[in-house]
């Protein structure tokens, strides 16, 4: 569906979440080329998005998990809602105006449930440790997105890969975002390096659309780069950069 260029400013948190369709993801994506503010908040919505989900998430109660085994053979399967066509032109008019709220309470939903679906494939320990994980991550970012010096900058990797970065030469950190960032293939993953002077040294990996924090020494650096490596990395970059972008001064 085509939007006038108001409108699609009040789609950034829905396509930041994933909750366009195709046709109105592909018709975002030519907007932010243009449009340095939905950019910015795109990335600021996924950094949102993730502290939710962080904060989101609690270790169950011990008898939560033989609760719901017990009582699965007992719930009925709902049937599948199917809306009468008469109704759809309304309900998607109404859907589209609460796009916003709805793409952020999605955000909660999904960060809840998922949540839950790692606590039914993990015991209670593992869990506890992936949220202490998620935590220490979490504060790393917003200390780095609350600095009253941290700067931004945006750039288009040549998968087509939105990137955001946001540095902090007082918190000697730098924090990088993605988004529509395409498999790596079989094998491969995404690997982030600083460039030092014309050196590039590694500075961790990112498996897909999110955001990670610069291992290494940003403050010394001059620029990120992005490349496709070998499954686990590499010391130096063994394939032409998909990215090189100016650390914000």
């Amino acid at each position: 569906m085509k939007h006038h260029g108001t409108d699609a400013h009040t789609l950034v948190a829905a396509y930041a979440l994933g909750a366009l369709d195709d046709d109105e993801r592909e018709d975002f994506d030519a907007h932010l080329l243009a449009c340095e503010a939905c950019r910015q908040e795109a990335a600021e919505f996924r950094a949102t998005t993730a502290r939710l989900a962080a904060a989101a998430a609690q270790p169950p109660p011990t008898a939560a998990k033989a609760e719901v085994m017990a009582a699965i053979d007992g719930v009925r399967q709902l049937p599948p809602r199917i809306p009468a066509p008469s109704a759809a032109p309304v309900l998607g008019g109404i859907l589209r105006r609460r796009a916003v709220p709805l793409a952020l309470a999605a955000g909660v939903a999904a960060a809840v449930l998922g949540g839950v679906a790692v606590w039914q494939a993990q015991n209670g320990q593992d869990l506890e440790q992936q949220a202490r994980q998620a935590q220490r991550q979490l504060d790393a970012v917003s200390a780095v997105l609350a600095a009253p010096d941290a700067g931004t900058v945006h750039g288009r990797a040549a998968n087509g890969a939105l990137t955001t970065v946001v540095a902090s030469d007082r918190q000697n950190a730098a924090v990088f975002t993605a988004a529509n960032l395409p498999a790596p293939g079989t094998g491969k993953t995404y690997q982030l390096w600083l460039d030092h002077d014309g050196t590039m040294r590694p500075a961790g990996l990112i498996h897909g659309d999110g955001t990670v924090v610069l291992t290494g020494n940003p403050a010394d650096a001059g620029a990120v780069g992005l490349t496709v490596e070998p499954a686990g990395g590499s010391p130096r970059p063994t394939t032409d950069p998909l990215l090189l972008m100016t650390l914000p001064a």
